[in-house]
């Protein structure tokens, strides 16, 4: 990206040419109102949004000290209270009180559409429950964002949120959807993606791929290639920022795995697990039987001591 479009896009996020003057005349109709927000970029709101973030009676956010500053750019006085993991237990009650008596009510997560890896789930099986209006209100998201611009098939994908935090878990997981006829969407932490994509590459080989990076923000960028380029281009890097990761569905050209994937998958696996956990994992993944592999670990194992 040029230093031109990065002043650019930095003015478009710092500068409202045109500040929002909330219609504070409206009557907002009782129920809880899901807001997606934006993820970088604060004039990705809509106007929609904006009039129910300004005209409900209080807003319900994952982090009120985050939150603050969209309402601050926007003029918004409204009030919010904190909703998270961490106390949707204890405040569902209370606000499923506050619209039994006809008050309305905000739902925003720090970025996007609320209950995408977010917080919300409970509250929104709550209302539901209890019969209560419940109002989707719709808007930026990372998730369409990083498939819309990744030149990936669009047709079909899956939303698969956050890998596990272990290699073990993690290949486990990615096993599950290794068939999976569609593009797959991750988000990653920017200290995991490397190893990430690691075991994406025992998993599903050599796929085609992207790392979407920073969207909507002023660093926002797009790593197209495969799997195995991806992991090529970030060894020695530091990668930073909030991170998507796009692979590819699987086709006849890269679902069968080359020797020596096979041999790399299988050492990496006994390390990790022991020999008969890796040959079991390698057979599910490669769909050769158990016992090959088996002893095809015991060979690398004995080679490798």
């Amino acid at each position: 990206m040029t230093e031109a479009n990065n002043q650019s896009k930095k003015r478009q996020n710092d500068v409202v040419s045109m500040p929002f003057k909330p219609d504070l005349s409206q009557n907002m109709p009782t129920g809880l109102y899901l807001v997606a927000t934006p993820i970088g970029n604060l004039r990705d709101i809509t106007l929609r949004a904006l009039d129910v973030l300004a005209n409900v009676d209080f807003i319900l956010a994952e982090d009120t000290r985050h939150s603050r500053r969209l309402l601050d750019r926007y003029n918004l006085q409204t009030p919010m209270r904190p909703y998270h993991e961490h106390n949707a237990d204890k405040v569902t009650d209370r606000i499923l009180q506050a619209l039994q008596e006809n008050k309305s009510v905000a739902l925003i997560s720090d970025a996007g559409t609320p209950l995408v890896s977010d917080p919300g789930f409970k509250l929104v099986q709550a209302v539901i429950a209890a019969d209560l209006p419940l109002i989707p209100i719709p808007g930026p998201s990372a998730v369409l964002t990083a498939i819309s611009a990744s030149g990936l098939p669009t047709d079909k994908f899956l939303f698969a949120g956050f890998t596990p935090a272990k290699s073990s878990a993690r290949i486990k997981f990615l096993q599950n959807l290794k068939n999976t006829p569609a593009s797959l969407v991750f988000f990653e932490a920017p200290g995991r993606v490397l190893r990430s994509l690691e075991d994406m590459a025992i998993v599903f080989a050599n796929r085609p791929a992207v790392l979407a990076r920073e969207l909507t923000k002023i660093h926002e960028t797009f790593v197209r290639d495969t799997i195995e380029g991806l992991i090529a281009k970030l060894q020695g890097q530091k990668v930073r920022g909030e991170c998507v990761i796009v692979i590819g569905p699987p086709t006849d050209e890269v679902s069968v795995l080359s020797e020596e994937q096979i041999d790399a998958g299988l050492l990496e696996a006994i390390a990790r697990s022991g020999t008969k956990a890796a040959a079991s994992e390698m057979a599910q993944i490669c769909g050769r039987p158990m016992r090959e592999m088996y002893q095809r670990a015991l060979q690398l194992k004995n080679k490798s001591q």
